[in-house]
């Protein structure tokens, strides 16, 4: 009966750890997002951080071949995504380092020893005389040593361990998201300086023609110095902001080859016109993207680490015991004598070690964990915070910038109109040919903020993307009611 209560009691002392059980604090989460465009019913719901959500290619959805071979070239060849990488491996061998504390250490060795003993030694027994003795000793041994984790710190060491490992992944996921989202914003970045300077290039042209037929006529004294001078001046403003543009073409194409592990110097990119179709939106669930956010994921596995160490750290209060030096071999003088039974040889030892005063390096580790735990209990609302900021700004920049695009394709139809009658009366001789080269500009000038805002849309939608953790084709929502998307059907 003894006998079942000590193994009952080693049993419950095996299977308890030590330090606070592990609860994901709560987070006050809004209730809907401020939108002008969007059904504002949608309510927060209950999710749990998932590092294992399917992952998939959201650039895809924009349909550019071009920036598919970017994106893949990226993920094969970028420097920082591989340095993440490696932190994943580095995480598994720090995993493996401590999980083996689980098992006990089992040594092989051998002594053998050849010894000459002198015979002008101190005599044992004044009537049997010293003599010189050569003695031969061989001893094969296996040691073992072992921790008993009787109140879980081992254990507490695997979780905070394993945590990393899952961190580390996530870590890695966010690096994959963030450097995709920027190829991708350097990406559609190019294609709006692509498209403005194409039109800064045919408004230089116009202005070009303007100047010559000012030129004529004031040659012909029809026009006056001044008109002369400020369209000269115009038209060195156009190509000064053509010029400033192309420099900024050409630093957004070097970034994009530092993505790609491309050298700046050896990497070229013939872009062209922005895609013609806009992504639909969805209309997103705060728990979706509690789900999805691989930082969010991260910063959540960190605290569940800094958890795990606080019982590390208190598990320091208490004696450990080890089993050690426990071994067993045999020992002979000659090897046709070493494996019998009279040679066997075996040592069993249990060490325990209690702390009796430590000027309070113990208290001050317990503080430390603990203290670490808040900061990580912060850092991880701090991040669900950031989260809720770049996506509300995301669908808030989107949603204005489709309004300043309605707005501006009217104000581009209007002048087309414009410049069409212009052109008629050009042609029957009612107007000069400055009037018509001037709606031309117009037109262009419209033009080219149109294409700013375009550009800044797809810019948005991939800040969009990466807010809400990669993507929003696997979120069960409908879509953002849009253009192509009017009544927010699936």
């Amino acid at each position: 009966m003894k006998r079942i209560v000590l193994l009952s009691c080693l049993v419950n002392l095996a299977a308890c750890s030590i330090g606070p059980e592990y609860v994901r604090p709560e987070f006050v989460a809004p209730k809907e997002w401020k939108s002008a465009l969007t059904d504002s019913s949608v309510l927060w719901q209950v999710a749990t951080p998932q590092a294992g959500h399917p992952k998939e290619k959201w650039w895809e959805m924009y349909q550019s071949q071009s920036l598919n071979a970017l994106e893949e070239q990226c993920l094969e060849r970028n420097q920082n995504l591989a340095i993440a990488l490696t932190r994943i491996d580095q995480a598994n061998a720090g995993l493996q380092t401590r999980a083996a504390a689980q098992l006990p250490v089992v040594q092989l060795g051998a002594l053998a020893n050849d010894t000459k003993i002198s015979a002008n030694r101190p005599l044992g027994s004044y009537s049997v005389p010293n003599q010189t003795t050569t003695q031969y000793d061989f001893k094969p041994f296996v040691q073992v040593t072992y921790e008993f984790d009787w109140l879980g710190k081992i254990r507490r060491d695997v979780e905070a361990a394993k945590a990393g490992v899952e961190q580390s992944t996530d870590d890695f996921e966010n690096v994959k998201l963030v450097l995709t989202a920027q190829l991708a914003q350097l990406y559609f970045a190019i294609l709006q300086s692509d498209e403005e300077l194409a039109i800064l290039e045919r408004v230089s042209v116009l202005q070009s023609q303007s100047l010559q037929i000012l030129k004529a006529r004031h040659e012909s004294g029809l026009a006056i110095a001044t008109d002369l001078d400020l369209q000269n001046s115009a038209l060195q403003v156009t190509r000064s902001q053509i010029a400033i543009l192309k420099g900024t073409r050409r630093m957004q194409e070097n970034a994009l080859a530092t993505l790609v592990g491309v050298p700046a110097a050896g990497f070229q990119f013939i872009g062209g016109a922005m895609p013609t179709q806009f992504p639909r939106l969805p209309k997103v669930l705060p728990s979706e993207l509690l789900e999805r956010r691989p930082d969010i994921a991260s910063a959540e596995r960190a605290m569940f680490a800094a958890n795990s160490l606080i019982g590390v750290a208190k598990a320091a209060y208490y004696p450990s015991l080890v089993l050690a030096p426990t071994y067993v071999g045999y020992e002979a003088t000659a090897v046709d004598a070493l494996f019998n039974v009279p040679a066997l040889i075996w040592s069993l030892g249990l060490q325990a070690t209690q702390t009796i005063f430590d000027g309070g390096r113990l208290q001050g580790g317990v503080s430390f964990a603990k203290a670490s735990y808040q900061a990580s209990v912060a850092s991880y609302r701090q991040t669900i915070l950031s989260a809720f900021e770049e996506t509300q700004n995301a669908l808030g920049n989107i949603e204005q910038l489709q309004l300043a695009i309605a707005a501006q394709e009217q104000a581009l139809a209007s002048q087309n109109r414009g410049l069409k009658i212009s052109e008629q009366r050009y042609g029957a001789g009612l107007d000069n040919i400055i009037l018509k080269l001037s709606a031309e500009q117009t037109q262009l000038s419209i033009a080219r903020t149109l294409a700013q805002y375009r550009g800044q849309q797809f810019i948005n939608s991939v800040g969009l993307v990466k807010a809400l953790g990669g993507g929003w084709q696997n979120i069960k929502s409908n879509c953002m009611p849009t253009a192509d998307c009017p009544k927010g059907q699936k």
